[in-house]
């Protein structure tokens, strides 16, 4: 999966700072890897810790003086308010954060400073706090700025909108200034998001349910389910948990439907899903879709055709296909589906055209599926 994690200096930010602060649920996904060197994410200023014995002012200076004899060698010295207790300068840092935002880096960076500073510097601070809260406002205005832009050209009532008013806040005055710089890239990876959270329309849904497609369940059912997966990824394993238990559970109320995607970087996987298709073709797909999931790690040529061995192919036509390509044009047609309807990783399952945010948690999954029956939970055989 792309590295969520570092923020890039172009668009594709935006949605990775997003991302990284929660604001997209992101299921765990194989995906194409990023042509772009990611760089270093961006610190985090965080408040020092207090240090627990801390030297004494003699001490720290050298200028130690000899104790008297029986007296207690450890001068005595002010204690010095710990950094979370009550203070003017607790009262500053804390009006100033909610000026710039609970948990942003800009709030982090003031409460760093208003525990160095002494408490009569914070108390003139509170005296003339309309001057800094405007200073931390004009800092913003970057910010607001983006957020009214997005959200005009986004839709006000769109969940991206929502998300964007949410989450922008919380990032630093010079992020927001640099997608400003480049915006039309911003929002187009925006409306590409908003886009994927829409349902499916009729035709794309009835394009990727095709009955060429290797299926269980009745072909009238009122739920059809697609899942794009790629051999080669682990959690598209953890997916095949999930189809399994679909199987028991809904297998005469929702039809399943299986479409490859194997990605560029999985070297084995393209074959891997012509192997599929092969078994399909003699009607043992799901044995085959098995035992390729059980041995992820061995899917060079000589494992494929020992599976197909073992789950009872005729080999010779099963190795005709796969040395002659036969099925190579099918595969990629799959992925071609895929990119329509804008599958970027594997797993991405579909439930009646809506794209389940984690395909890999069976709960989650009977739950949509459940809402598309009509509502009550199906009862597990």
């Amino acid at each position: 999966m792309k590295n969520i994690a570092q923020f890039a200096p172009r668009a594709a930010g935006l949605v990775a700072s997003l991302a990284m602060l929660g604001a997209v649920a992101l299921a765990p996904a194989c995906a194409p890897k990023t042509d772009t060197p990611p760089t270093t994410a961006e610190p985090t200023a965080v408040p020092p810790a207090a240090a627990d014995g801390a030297p004494t002012e003699a001490a720290a200076t050298g200028d130690a003086t000899a104790a008297e004899p029986g007296a207690d060698p450890t001068p005595t010295v002010a204690a010095e308010p710990d950094a979370g207790e009550a203070g003017p300068c607790k009262d500053y840092g804390d009006r100033l954060c909610k000026e710039a935002g609970e948990g942003t880096e800009t709030c982090n960076a003031i409460k760093t400073v208003t525990d160095l500073i002494p408490p009569a510097a914070c108390e003139a601070g509170l005296k003339d706090i309309p001057y800094t809260v405007a200073k931390l406002g004009a800092m913003r205005k970057g910010c607001d700025e983006l957020v009214g832009k997005l959200c005009k050209d986004l839709g006000e009532t769109t969940e991206t909108c929502a998300m964007v008013k949410r989450e922008t806040p919380k990032f630093p005055a010079e992020r927001c200034a640099q997608f400003l710089k480049q915006y039309d890239q911003v929002l187009a990876d925006l409306q590409r998001m908003e886009a994927k959270n829409k349902p499916l329309d009729a035709e794309k849904i009835a394009k990727i349910a095709a009955a060429d497609a290797a299926n269980f369940g009745p072909a009238d059912a009122k739920v059809t389910i697609v899942e794009f997966s790629d051999f080669q990824c682990p959690y598209c394993s953890r997916a095949a948990n999930v189809v399994e238990q679909i199987k028991e559970k809904y297998s005469d109320k929702a039809r399943f439907v299986f479409r490859h995607f194997p990605l560029s970087f999985h070297q084995n996987a393209h074959l891997a899903s012509q192997a599929a298709m092969a078994a399909n073709a003699q009607g043992k797909f799901f044995e085959m879709h098995d035992k390729m999931f059980a041995n992820q790690g061995a899917l060079g040529r000589e494992d494929l055709d020992k599976y197909a061995s073992e789950i009872g192919l005729d080999m010779a036509k099963f190795k005709a296909a796969l040395d002659g390509g036969t099925y190579k044009a099918a595969v990629d047609a799959d992925m071609k589906l895929g990119e329509e309807v804008a599958v970027d990783g594997t797993p991405t399952l579909f439930i009646n055209g809506k794209r389940a945010s984690n395909p890999t948690d069976f709960g989650a999954v009977s739950a949509m599926i459940d809402a598309e029956l009509g509502g009550a939970p199906t009862a597990t055989p």
